[in-house]
C-alpha cells in the first residue's frame, strides 16, 4: 500500500508584522505601514548610514577631533578635500586627484555630498538620489585609495587587504539596497515624501 505524503511543506520561522493599527497581519503578507522585522532592520540601517554621513560632514566641518583635528574644520579655514585627495599615493587618478585637492569647487561638492546624502537618509527621503550620489562619492574614494594595488607609487606597501571589496563598495551596495526596498517608509518620511506631486511626477526623486 502506497503511502502518500504531503507535498506542502512549512517555509520556516517568520515572524508576523504589525500594523500601525495593532492588527497583526500573516506572515509573509505585505501591508502598507507594516511594521515586520525586516523593515525594521532596513530602517535601522538608513539612518546609521544617514549618520556615518553627517558626522563626517560635521566632524570635517567643525573639527571634532576624529578625522579633522582641532582647529582644522572646513569653519576654520581647513580644506576638507585637501587632506585626503593630496596624499592620494597609488592609482590611475593620483596625479587628477592631487589637482583636485584644496579646490573650492571639490570642497563644495564633497560637503554638499555629505550633508545633502547624511539628511536624505536620516529623513527617509530622496534615497534614489541619495544612492546615485553616493555610489558616484564611493567609487571615487575607492579609485582613491585603490585597493587592487600592493604597493603605492613609491614602492612601500599598500597594506590594502582586499583587492575589491572594501568598505566603500559595501556602502554603495546598502545604499542601493535601502533604495530598492523603500527603507525610508518606516520610521522615516518616506511615505510623505512619495506623495507630493513633483516626487509622484519624477519617480527618480524617490
Amino acid at each position: 500500500m502506497a503511502v502518500h505524503q504531503s507535498t506542502h511543506r512549512g517555509s520556516g520561522f517568520r515572524l508576523p508584522s504589525f500594523r500601525r493599527d495593532g492588527a497583526v497581519s500573516a506572515p509573509g503578507s505585505v501591508e502598507a505601514g507594516a511594521l515586520t522585522a525586516r523593515a525594521c532592520v532596513f530602517a535601522s540601517a538608513r539612518v546609521l548610514m544617514g549618520f556615518v554621513f553627517l558626522w563626517a560632514f560635521l566632524d570635517k566641518t567643525f573639527g571634532f577631533g576624529y578625522a579633522t583635528a582641532s582647529g582644522k574644520g572646513w569653519v576654520d579655514g581647513g580644506s576638507p578635500t585637501e587632506g585626503f585627495l593630496g596624499h592620494v599615493a597609488v592609482g590611475p587618478m593620483e596625479s587628477t586627484f592631487h589637482s583636485w585637492a584644496g579646490a573650492v569647487w571639490a570642497d563644495w561638492l564633497f560637503m554638499l555630498g555629505l550633508l545633502g546624502i547624511g539628511l536624505a537618509l536620516t529623513a527617509g527621503v530622496a534615497l534614489r538620489l541619495a544612492a546615485f550620489a553616493g555610489t558616484v562619492m564611493m567609487a571615487l574614494m575607492w579609485v582613491a585609495e585603490w585597493p587592487p594595488a600592493k604597493h603605492l607609487s613609491d614602492g612601500s606597501a599598500s597594506m590594502s587587504t582586499n583587492s575589491f571589496a572594501d568598505y566603500h563598495v559595501v556602502y554603495a551596495v546598502v545604499l542601493v539596497a535601502l533604495a530598492a526596498v523603500s527603507a525610508g517608509n518606516v520610521f522615516g518620511l518616506g511615505r510623505l515624501w512619495a506623495r507630493l506631486p513633483v516626487v509622484r511626477d519624477h519617480a527618480w526623486l524617490r
